[in-house]
């Protein structure tokens, strides 16, 4: 019943990946397998993620690929890392689409019983926002 959904999103409207874990997980694992799901034809210059994405194998393959990573860092963090808040601004862009999604009911409380059938209708939903 905690499923979280893992998005990347272009803007409040668009969604260019979109992934699941269980609640209890931590939001960094699954980075890897959002990525991949990426087309390697975008030319991103930045990626902003939020604190859960805080670790140095995932800032090290934004780099790798040429993409500035804008992360802030987590409290308990050894040494504070700058990032660039101008830009962490925008991802309230994010939070509007998870906000947007979580308007129709049956993704804000989960009616489907297998997360196969949740992934499919949240891209149902993303599609229908995206199309809107």
């Amino acid at each position: 019943m905690t499923t979280k959904i893992h998005a990347a999103c272009v803007d409040e409207v668009s969604s260019v990946g979109l992934t699941l874990s269980p609640g209890q997980s931590a939001d960094c694992s699954y980075f890897a397998e959002l990525y991949a799901g990426l087309d390697q034809d975008n030319e991103l210059k930045a990626a902003a993620l939020d604190k859960g994405y805080d670790t140095d194998a995932i800032r090290a393959r934004l780099a790798q690929d040429g993409i500035e990573p804008v992360i802030p860092p987590k409290s308990n963090r050894k040494e504070q890392i700058f990032y660039d808040k101008v830009i962490y601004r925008e991802r309230n862009r994010v939070e509007r689409f998870f906000n947007r999604l979580k308007h129709f009911r049956r993704i804000a409380t989960r009616y489907e019983k297998y997360a196969c059938t949740f992934l499919a209708m949240v891209h149902l939903t993303a599609a229908f926002l995206c199309a809107r």
